[in-house]
C-alpha cells in the first residue's frame, strides 16, 4: 500500500473516530460509548439542527439510517459483553435495553415527568453495571451498593430537569413538553429548593463531616440559586454544567479486596 493510500485511510478512520466522538461530545460528562445517544439522536434530528448543530447527524456526517443501523448492532453487542460480567450485570444491561426502547421508539422522551423516571432508571442500571464490571468476575452489587443506585436515581428522576432548560426552544419547536415549558417558575424554584435539600439529606445518610456537609450544601445552593437568578439559553448551559458537578460528594463501597469511589450523582 501506498504511503498517499496509508494517509487517505487514516484520515478516514480519524473522520469516524470523531464521528463516534461527536455522538456523545454534548453527553460526555455522563456518556462515554454512544448506545443510548446514538438511538436517542435518529429520533429527533430535526431538534438537535436547532440546540446541538455539531452532532453527527445534523452536521451531515453520517445518515439516520445508518445510525440506526450502528444503534441495533449495538445491542446484542452490549447483551454479549455484559453476560460476562454476570446475571446481575446482564439484568442491567435487559433493562436498559428495554427502556432505551420505551424512552426513544415509544416517546418516553416527549413528557418531562416520564423522562426524567426513565432517565433516572437508565442511570441506575448503568451504575449497576459499572460497580458489577469493576468487581471480580461473577460479583453482585451489595446492600450499600443498591442503597446508593437507589438514591441517585431518585435525585435525578427530582432533578433531571436542570437539563431540560437550555433545550427549551427545540423542545417546542418538536412539541417536546418537558417541565421548564409547561411550568417555567416552579421548574426553576424545585433547583433552588431540592439541590441543596438532596445535599444535606445525602450527607447525613453518608454520615459525611460538617465541613464537607456545608460545602456541598452550599455549592446546591449556589447551583440552584443561578437557575432562578439567571434565565438567559447561555446562563442556563453554564448552570446545566455547574448542576453536572453538584454530585462531587462520593460515597465508599467497601468490598473485601476492593474501594470503590462512586460518584453518586
Amino acid at each position: 500500500m501506498s504511503s498517499q493510500a496509508l494517509i487517505l485511510r487514516a484520515d478516514s478512520i480519524a473522520r469516524h473516530l470523531e464521528t463516534v466522538f461527536l455522538f456523545t461530545q454534548n453527553d460526555i460528562r455522563t456518556t462515554l460509548i454512544p448506545v443510548f445517544t446514538i438511538a436517542n439522536q435518529i429520533q429527533d434530528p430535526e431538534e438537535d439542527r436547532k440546540n446541538k448543530p455539531s452532532r453527527p447527524i445534523p452536521a451531515g456526517r453520517i445518515s439516520v439510517d445508518s445510525a440506526a443501523d450502528i444503534r441495533w448492532v449495538m445491542v446484542p453487542v452490549c447483551l454479549v459483553l455484559s453476560l460476562w460480567y454476570g446475571a446481575q450485570a446482564l439484568l442491567a444491561s435487559t433493562v436498559f435495553a428495554v427502556l432505551t426502547i420505551w424512552y426513544n421508539e415509544l416517546h418516553g422522551d416527549k413528557l418531562g415527568l416520564s423522562k426524567n423516571v426513565l432517565t433516572a432508571i437508565l442511570g441506575g442500571c448503568l451504575e449497576i453495571g459499572g460497580i458489577v464490571a469493576i468487581g471480580s468476575h461473577n460479583s453482585c452489587i451489595d446492600n450499600v451498593g443498591t442503597l446508593a443506585v437507589v438514591l441517585s436515581m431518585t435525585v435525578f428522576a427530582t432533578t433531571l430537569h436542570a437539563q431540560d432548560f437550555k433545550d427549551q426552544e427545540g423542545n417546542r419547536l418538536t412539541g417536546r413538553r418537558m417541565l421548564p415549558t409547561l411550568f417555567p417558575k416552579s421548574a426553576r424554584f424545585s433547583m433552588m429548593v431540592g439541590l441543596p435539600l438532596w445535599s444535606f439529606s445525602l450527607s447525613c445518610i453518608w454520615k459525611l463531616d460538617a465541613l464537607s456537609t456545608a460545602a456541598l450544601v452550599g455549592y446546591g445552593a449556589f447551583v440552584g440559586t443561578r437557575f432562578v437568578m439567571y434565565d438567559t439559553a447561555d446562563a442556563d448551559k453554564q448552570s446545566c454544567k455547574f448542576y453536572s458537578v453538584t454530585g462531587v460528594s462520593s460515597t465508599v463501597f467497601e468490598y473485601p479486596e476492593l474501594k470503590v469511589i462512586f460518584d453518586l450523582f
